[in-house]
């Protein structure tokens, strides 16, 4: 009797890449964010190639693997950081820039995905529950320094990013060396 079943080809975790794309970027934009430097050349090319690309090709492997979740997390972001980086460079000819209502409006949205997101996280791990919130906290405090014009939100805004980046590259960072020694090396929690 001939074997009709198709083989499944193996495909690697794409997590710890999404992950650690999101959170490098994410703790470079929060460093301009205390007023370390200025929104440069380095966050924006950042934003395109790592927050950006590297997320959505994680995403797209995530649909592969079959992980919605995954999917919709890495590529939603991936998406976030080429808008993002749209917004902050004007690259859309004859459009007006935006401004802070509109700002504040993005990024509230952000947060309200990013709250029902944190949700679907809360049968996981501890880490990834820490990436989750702690970004749902970022963009709803961006959101209100632009819709309030409060600017010292920054420097909020800038210390969540760095605690929300970090739990995102130490989660890569733990999923790559616990696979990688089939042990847990870094607990996930």
């Amino acid at each position: 009797m001939a074997n009709n079943s198709t083989p499944t080809a193996i495909i690697a975790n794409p997590a710890p890449l999404g992950l650690i794309a999101f959170g490098m970027t994410t703790v470079l934009l929060s460093l301009h964010n205390l007023g370390l430097y200025p929104a440069d050349s380095a966050i924006m090319s950042m934003g395109i190639f790592y927050g950006g690309l590297a997320q959505v090709i994680a995403g797209i492997f995530e649909f592969k693997k079959g992980n919605t979740f995954g999917a919709t997390a890495f590529t939603s972001y991936g998406f976030f950081w080429l808008t993002f980086v749209a917004i902050n460079t004007g690259v859309i000819p004859g459009v007006e820039a935006a401004d802070s209502v509109s700002l504040g409006a993005y990024f509230a949205v952000w947060g309200i995905m990013t709250l029902f997101l944190f949700l679907g996280t809360l049968k996981g791990n501890t880490a990834t529950k820490a990436v989750f919130l702690t970004l749902t906290v970022l963009f709803f405090v961006v959101a209100a320094k632009d819709l309030s014009g409060i600017g010292s939100l920054a420097y909020v805004a800038g210390a969540v990013g760095i605690i929300c980046g970090g739990s995102a590259m130490y989660t890569a960072f733990a999923e790559v060396l616990n696979e990688q020694h089939e042990r847990q090396v870094m607990p996930l929690g």
